[in-house]
């Protein structure tokens, strides 16, 4: 650490106590989608903004059904493979989706991702991921 920034931080700022939160996937339950074959832990939430994080699960033979995004998507595979029209994203592979983007996404092989939301996606006859909001 460099002397000035040492400095800067000398008895001048503390740290905000309950501002970061750990949460431990593998003491999580996984639950049901509202999609079949689709299982998720939700790692962060704010229903408000429309954000969330979530780990994904599919079975082999999995599909999500056409839908658009209307902000970014970030997923991060795993395990497995998951695809579109554009190609196939494997284990250790990233893939992003424009803003107002539509398509439908399969997993031949199943898959475990980790999705990033800024808004939920929009379905035919329904928006978001959970069971529960169909």
């Amino acid at each position: 650490m460099t002397s000035a920034f040492k400095e800067r931080l000398s008895g001048k700022l503390e740290p905000t106590i309950g501002g970061s939160v750990y949460v431990d996937p593998a003491k999580m339950e996984w639950k049901p989608s509202q999609f079949p074959k689709i299982q998720m832990k939700v790692l962060y939430r704010n229903d408000e903004e429309g954000e969330m994080t979530v780990l994904l699960k599919w079975e082999p033979g999995a599909v999500l059904p056409f839908h658009k995004h209307p902000e970014i998507e970030q997923s991060y595979v795993i395990e497995g493979s998951f695809s579109d029209h554009d190609g196939t994203c494997y284990a250790g592979q990233y893939v992003y989706r424009h803003p107002g983007s539509l398509h439908e996404t399969r997993s031949d092989t199943g898959c475990t991702i980790l999705a990033v939301y800024r808004k939920p996606n929009i379905f035919f006859n329904a928006a978001g991921f959970e069971a529960d909001k169909q």
